[in-house]
């Protein structure tokens, strides 16, 4: 018997507003068998205000309680489960300008915290394992680092931690920050791939039906439910439908459902916009970039969120870029819509003008230049991504919510302020369902995550791009801000860099481990015997592996010695403060591990976060032909 057919079909549910935490909640419900209705005022699922992140633990937000952020990470691990195809991987750098209060390093306990959760959460479930190694979760690198790095070559496709700070070390101005610097693995959310998902997923559901261009008249209680009155917005035609449940998954305006049930509860709705802009990045591929600052002040943090073709997404949290004067307001004891000024709500439901747009395009752009100097040649990009979001209860800065319930009068309502709540949501209104009795099946009860959501993670990878892609071009966005911008990054590995200089007929490159008891009579027979596939004459790396075993928490040599052979490359027993002069390689005439070398120079490039006393590292030693 499939999911579907052994769950009763006699349960049906309205969801007012089809936003991330909506549609989500359509797919849960409806994989199981209820009879989902979404009605939806606007024309297209999840087209709200602006999601860039996973959030996964809340780095963006210093402020936030560790409790918070710790909710955030496992429901940013469990969001990019269920929407794989919409997670853009590539770090984020965090940064604290010295104009503002407060050290880098305060941020180590807590990123120890979240890092020693996301490896428990690996341990307990590999699928959790999202954001890489829980080893990688965070990386942290001085001045030194960067200055090091700023000498470079700008890589193309970034493969690891070093890689990303390239463009960073290059463009931004160092002298203006406090160090270290912070990478965390704080991936990219597409907000128009989740609405290619949803609206693929639901529209093939035989249990989901949708209501589109539908406005919300009222809401009727019955004996064991609802009766929900709907106004068509093309033809004004009204009608109503039974069900046994409503969700109130309105976004901003949740409020005003809950005032159609005669239902009093404290929010706030706060107005927020990110401006899009192009630039051609200095020729770089880029991190995410941070740089804290005081919220609501002309020193608000800014923000740099990159995506494919040059496009980037600017937050500036000031009052003439991200935020707006009036733009945050709460609830009354009277009325559980907080009302936004009227010229802030006609920039939701109508539009912007086109001079403002630019203006705060413009700001957006200065403010990232005061910290990125070349970013002054950016230029709009098209128009921005905007909405208001809700915030529950008193606390303005609450970010993990998910839903309330009123649980005498068969309703819940949605509370998401981070789309990665939706699922939490999701989840919850199943078991509250089940514990009013309204649904009685349990059938998922063992259920994996990707089970519950199996209709939509079979959809293939070509057809949400290919649907994302459409909605882009609907809204009148760059199609780049809805394809993927994925490069993985893996760890710093603990390195020995060796330059030297020898004739170009030197093996460019051999397999690893093979290097110091090689004997090869010829190049040809070192590349063939060494398993070599790049050209003896290139330019290429010389690339070495070993390992070695840390006897300190922190290792960080400012001098090494100098070498003089190629194959002689070998990492000390124990690394000392500067390590040893490499040992030379068995040798004969003509072979390839004695060849000389003129005084190459190793420079040590060591893995981070901090090493722990005993670990073993792996080595790769590189060497470059001159």
């Amino acid at each position: 018997m499939s999911q579907q057919e052994s769950q009763p079909k006699d349960v049906k549910v309205a969801i007012i507003g089809g936003g991330v935490a909506g549609s989500t909640i359509a797919m849960r419900l409806s994989e199981i068998g209820v009879q989902t209705t979404i009605v939806e005022k606007g024309t297209g699922l999840v087209n709200g205000p602006p999601m860039c992140h996973l959030h996964a633990g809340g780095n963006l937000y210093p402020d936030i309680s560790t409790a918070q952020c710790l909710k955030l990470l496992r429901q940013c691990l469990e969001t990019a489960r269920i929407y794989p195809n919409c997670i853009n991987v590539r770090p984020t750098v965090i940064t604290i300008p010295k104009v503002i209060k407060g050290e880098p390093l305060k941020l180590l306990p807590r990123l120890q915290i979240l890092q020693k959760e996301y490896a428990k959460m690996c341990e307990e479930n590999p699928l959790n394992k999202i954001l890489g190694e829980p080893s990688n979760y965070y990386c942290l690198y001085e001045r030194e680092d960067l200055e090091e790095l700023a000498k470079r070559e700008t890589p193309k496709n970034p493969k690891c931690n070093d890689d990303w700070l390239i463009p960073v070390a290059k463009e931004v101005d160092l002298d203006a920050l406090k160090f270290p610097l912070v990478l965390v693995q704080e991936y990219g959310l597409s907000s128009l791939r989740i609405s290619a998902t949803a609206d693929l997923a639901l529209k093939s559901s035989p249990n989901c039906t949708m209501k589109m261009n539908t406005e919300l008249v009222d809401l009727e209680e019955l004996e064991k439910g609802w009766k929900v009155h709907c106004k068509d917005g093309q033809n004004g035609e009204m009608s109503s439908f039974e069900v046994d449940y409503v969700v109130n998954s309105s976004g901003y305006r949740t409020g005003s459902v809950d005032n159609m049930g005669d239902f009093k509860r404290q929010r706030f709705v706060e107005l927020k916009a990110a401006y899009v802009t192009k630039w051609n990045g200095a020729g770089s591929v880029w991190p995410e970039v941070i740089f804290h600052g005081e919220r609501g002040t002309p020193l608000g943090m800014r923000q740099l969120t990159p995506y494919p073709d040059g496009h980037y997404q600017l937050h500036g949290m000031t009052k003439n870029i991200t935020l707006f004067n009036g733009g945050l307001v709460a609830s009354s004891d009277t009325d559980a819509q907080p009302q936004l000024p009227e010229h802030l709500e006609s920039k939701i439901t109508v539009g912007w003008e086109k001079e403002e747009l630019l203006e705060r395009t413009h700001s957006a752009i200065n403010h990232v230049a005061e910290f990125v100097p070349s970013f002054r040649s950016a230029v709009s990009g098209g128009k921005p991504l905007y909405g208001a979001q809700q915030i529950p209860g008193t606390d303005a800065s609450e970010r993990a919510a998910s839903v309330s319930f009123e649980d005498a009068k068969r309703y819940a309502r949605a509370e998401i302020v981070k789309g990665s709540g939706a699922l939490d949501a999701a989840n919850k209104i199943c078991d509250k369902l089940r514990e009013l009795k309204i649904l009685v099946s349990a059938i998922d009860e063992h259920w994996t995550l990707e089970e519950r959501f199996s209709s939509s993670l079979s959809l293939s990878e070509k057809a949400i791009q290919e649907r994302a892609d459409v909605i882009a071009v609907e809204r009148n966005y760059p199609v780049s801000l809805a394809r993927p911008y994925s490069y993985k990054s893996t760890p710093t590995n603990t390195s020995l860099f060796v330059q030297f200089k020898t004739p170009k007929s030197v093996i460019s490159s051999v397999k690893a481990d093979n290097v110091a008891d090689s004997e090869c009579d010829s190049d040809e027979n070192a590349r063939s015997d060494l398993d070599s596939d790049i050209d003896s004459n290139s330019d290429s790396d010389i690339v070495f592996s070993n390992t070695f075993t840390s006897t300190s928490k922190e290792i960080r040599p400012d001098s090494a010695p100098y070498v003089n052979t190629i194959a002689a490359v070998t990492p000390p027993v124990t690394p000392p403060g500067t390590p040893t002069t490499a040992k030379k390689a068995k040798s004969r005439p003509n072979s390839f591990a004695a060849r000389p070398v003129s005084m190459g120079k190793i420079r040590m490039s060591w893995l981070k976060p901090n090493l722990v006393d005993g670990q073993t590292i792996n080595t790769i030693f590189f060497g470059k032909v001159i």
